[in-house]
């Protein structure tokens, strides 16, 4: 039986110690600090989607991939990406594995007052009233699926969302980005996909719900697994973050590219109002780890502070910082010649673009000096306040290796949600 909503579901409450603010013993905060830090403990997929068969061992995880604040202090929004994942080599042949084809990707309120606890459990499903899965959707444009062993192909789904990030609309809808299209999606109160907006061109039919291709054309060139992965909103303004440069005019050019792409949308005309260009770090002193390695950046959330002020969260695997960035006087590409494909050069390979402002960028928190140990794949941010900071990762549901009963050998990577206190407003 498929459950859409799972409600109230009491988790044994683990809490974190935390260290002292330094303001309590040293005056005035001088750096960010962490005031509360949380555990979100495992559960079965299959006692949370009723449609799971076979959950192979798959606790609850990834729901770090969005936060959004859902009304009473330490409730959040949060919503899971494509779900259980991974990559084997079949006969030397590198393949995206989906160990539950069935799961949905889901919606989750969870409140952090009292320990932790579920309060909602929303499953995406279509116009038919069935989950619409994590699956990839197209072939030539998404990779192809297989069963979590790597040697049976699965079919592709046009319904399948690979979704990052969550905002709550004035209405008590829903609006989420995808990696896939990439897109970004309208939902309701209850799960349901009002409709899916994607590049011009793209094609994608079959789909479940509603597709509409209002997106700007050259988005469809975005890197595999690189889509929309940051969300934010102000009034009816919806602000769209493109996880890394596009592969524009391909992937080569991409992966040394330190020129991204930033948009915003206004939700009642259904159209993209603004096409900023984002300047990412120099990998080489953003992080030493990476051994010189552009592509390892990568823009994983966004938080909205005032005016068209926004927080950006950019990282590698190894190290995370919050960016505060102002649009306001930066260009706006949209509809520009860098939104053709025959320009040459493109936005991406250029190290100046010429003609174009970046916005202007200050850090606000390093996380990995913040809070050393929490794992790399910080996405879920959010401002309670302009002082209060809360930040979330995405442990992957844990996935690891599967035996050879295909039964998961979990990471032990923990899904957690930090509150920082910031020393200074931000905006």
């Amino acid at each position: 039986m498929f459950r859409p909503i799972l409600a109230g579901l009491a988790l044994a409450a683990v809490t974190l110690a935390v260290p002292t603010p330094a303001a309590a013993e040293h005056g005035p905060e001088r750096q960010p600090v962490v005031t509360k830090d949380v555990r979100i403990p495992p559960v079965p997929l299959a006692e949370l989607q009723g449609s799971i068969t076979d959950d192979r061992g798959v606790e609850l995880g990834g729901i770090g991939s969005g936060l959004f604040p859902a009304g009473r202090r330490g409730d959040y929004w949060m919503v899971t990406d494509r779900g259980p994942n991974g990559q084997v080599k079949v006969d030397g042949d590198k393949r995206r594995t989906f160990p539950i084809p069935e799961f949905a990707p889901a919606i989750v309120q969870v409140a952090t007052r009292f320990g932790v606890e579920i309060k909602k459990y929303l499953p995406l499903v279509g116009d038919s009233g069935k989950p619409i899965t994590g699956l990839s959707n197209q072939a030539g444009h998404d990779e192809e699926p297989y069963t979590w062993d790597g040697r049976t192909a699965l079919p592709y789904n046009p319904s399948g969302v690979d979704t990052e990030d969550i905002v709550r609309g004035p209405r008590g809808d829903f609006w989420l980005v995808d990696e896939y299209a990439p897109s970004l999606l309208h939902v309701s109160e209850r799960g349901k996909v009002l409709a899916r907006y994607v590049p011009e061109g793209l094609k994608l039919t079959g789909a479940d719900y509603p597709v509409k291709e209002t997106l700007p054309a050259i988005l469809a060139s975005r890197q595999q697994n690189r889509g929309f992965e940051g969300l934010a909103i102000s009034g009816g303004t919806l602000y769209l973050a493109v996880q890394s440069p596009l592969a524009n005019p391909d992937k080569k050019t991409a992966e040394s590219s330190r020129n991204g792409r930033i948009l915003t949308y206004d939700i009642r005309t259904e159209r993209v109002t603004g096409e900023y260009a984002y300047r990412f770090e120099d990998v080489t002193t953003f992080d030493p780890k990476a051994d010189g390695d552009q592509d390892e950046m990568k823009i994983s959330g966004l938080a909205h502070v005032s005016g068209r002020k926004l927080l950006v969260d950019e990282r590698t695997d190894n190290v995370a910082r919050i960016y505060q960035i102002d649009l306001a006087k930066a260009t706006n590409l949209l509809g520009g010649r860098y939104d053709d494909p025959a320009t040459t050069p493109s936005l991406e390979a250029q190290a100046t673009p010429q003609g174009v402002r970046f916005p202007a960028k200050s850090l606000v928190a390093d996380l990995s000096k913040v809070a050393p140990t929490l794992p790399g794949k910080v996405e879920g941010v959010t401002l309670l306040d302009r002082r209060t900071l809360v930040v979330a990762n995405d442990n992957d549901f844990g996935v690891g290796e599967f035996g050879a009963d295909g039964r998961l050998v979990s990471s032990g990577v923990p899904s957690r949600i930090l509150t920082i206190r910031l020393p200074r407003p931000v905006g």
